[in-house]
């Protein structure tokens, strides 16, 4: 579990969180929403201890963030998985290479260990068939030789959603998942990511501006509004909320 309690973040004169206060239960889905500027960003960067706050903690796994040394956030950091929202997949690698940068670069040489590493994250976001055997091998080596220039932009999000899931994650971040996908690659990856939070019982922080995602895969909206949360409940208890600031929120997106 994940809890916020009382964050508060300014830049110079700029007050980003005015006193967040958050639960994220594990094992569940927790969309959070808001207008541009709100402060979701910077509430993301204070969970994986990128910056720290003016005033608050946040406590994970049962220990403050704020407390951890450098060992201990190194290794809380290795329990969370980030799908950025362009991918942010590297041009010259390819996918194979893309999605096991990172237990590489921490020491990981055996070829062995990261191809089998490799095969089973991208059998669990289905870009590889899931029974071993001639086809799974087949594909294999035509899909791990591709550049991320290859794949059409669904493919690219899939890649990296495969790269957030090596190594086990206990938590995994989605910032804007969906964002420059066309409706049916968008409801794609929304299922995908409800799937997900099923199969592998991950607790899943989502970033979004799109209600059509929140509906698909949330247990849980919380929603900021000038540094603080403004809502937080059920997609259907945020569908029928009559808070003036929701309902505004509500009528922008369906204009």
């Amino acid at each position: 579990m994940i809890e916020i309690i009382d964050l508060h973040k300014s830049f110079g004169p700029k007050k980003v969180l005015d006193g967040v206060n958050l639960v994220i239960p594990t094992g569940t889905t927790m969309c959070i929403i808001g207008k541009s500027g709100c402060g979701k960003s910077v509430l993301i960067k204070h969970i994986v201890g990128l910056l720290e706050p003016d005033k608050g903690d946040i406590i994970a796994d049962g220990k403050s963030i704020l407390n951890m040394d450098k060992k201990e956030l190194f290794e809380f950091r290795r329990k969370i998985g980030f799908v950025f929202q362009g991918s942010a997949l590297f041009d010259s690698y390819n996918v194979f290479e893309n999605i096991v940068l990172g237990l590489y670069e921490h020491g990981t040489k055996d070829m062995k260990v990261l191809e089998s590493e490799a095969i089973r994250v991208l059998q669990a976001v289905a870009m590889l068939p899931e029974e071993n055997g001639a086809e799974l091998k087949r594909e294999w080596e035509i899909l791990k030789n591709k550049k991320p220039s290859d794949l059409s932009g669904g493919m690219r999000k899939r890649v990296g959603v495969a790269r957030a899931l090596v190594g086990h994650p206990e938590y995994i971040i989605y910032d804007e998942p969906t964002t420059g996908l066309d409706p049916v690659t968008s409801q794609q990856i929304d299922e995908l990511i409800a799937d997900l939070t099923k199969k592998i019982k991950v607790t899943s922080i989502v970033i979004t501006h799109d209600l059509f995602s929140v509906w698909q895969v949330a247990d849980t909206v919380s929603m900021l509004n000038e540094g603080r949360v403004q809502f937080t409940g059920t997609p259907e208890d945020f569908n029928q909320s009559k808070d003036p600031v929701v309902l505004e929120f509500l009528e922008r997106y369906k204009n």
